[in-house]
């Protein structure tokens, strides 16, 4: 079976930071592209960040700067690393496989929370 399981959300104060990570089974995973989104309350999902089979990275402009993502093809794992942390960024984050070429959505994990506030 397929899964994707993010980790490493969590309650931040502003300007602090947070690293998720996303593990995939049950894909090749060096053959997908990768990318996390994120939806708050009343909100619609957004991409954040995403990555291509290759390491071409593609950001939001509200985390350029701030946010990297990466990933480790021999871990089956994607990364966001999180760095100077906004309330803005609480959301539940949401880890994506999927082939660049296509308009399948993908397979999706089931979440993660992060809430910055003080």
């Amino acid at each position: 079976q397929v899964q994707l399981v993010e980790s490493g959300g969590g309650l931040v104060q502003p300007g602090g930071s947070l690293r998720l990570s996303c593990v995939a089974s049950g894909i090749t995973f060096s053959s997908y592209a990768m990318g996390w989104y994120r939806q708050a309350p009343g909100k619609q999902r957004e991409a954040v960040a995403t990555i291509t089979t290759s390491g071409t990275t593609n950001y939001a402009d509200s985390v350029k700067g701030r946010f990297t993502i990466s990933r480790d093809n021999a871990k089956n794992t994607e990364y966001l690393q999180m760095n100077s942390l906004k309330p803005e960024d609480t959301a539940v984050y949401s880890c994506n496989a999927y082939y660049s070429d296509s308009r399948w959505g993908g397979y999706w994990g089931q979440g993660t929370q992060v809430t910055v506030s003080s």
